[in-house]
């Protein structure tokens, strides 16, 4: 785990992500396949950037609009 100078991770795994989107890891790994939002992989090992998750929640419409 690596942390930026405020102690908050850099990287999250997919299933830390789905937690954090309040969504099944399920469909976590789905939007990884499609490439919903980037991801790096280091051996097995699948992690999202926080940067790409913020910008991902970014670009999403509030409920309620189109």
């Amino acid at each position: 785990m690596v942390d930026d100078v405020h102690g908050a991770k850099l990287t999250y795994t997919v299933a830390e992500t789905a937690a954090r989107l309040g969504i099944g890891r399920t469909l976590a790994w789905e939007m990884v396949r499609q490439g919903r939002f980037p991801v790096i992989w280091l051996g097995r090992r699948c992690l999202v950037p926080r940067a790409a998750l913020e910008k991902f929640l970014a670009a999403t419409k509030p409920a309620g609009t189109r």
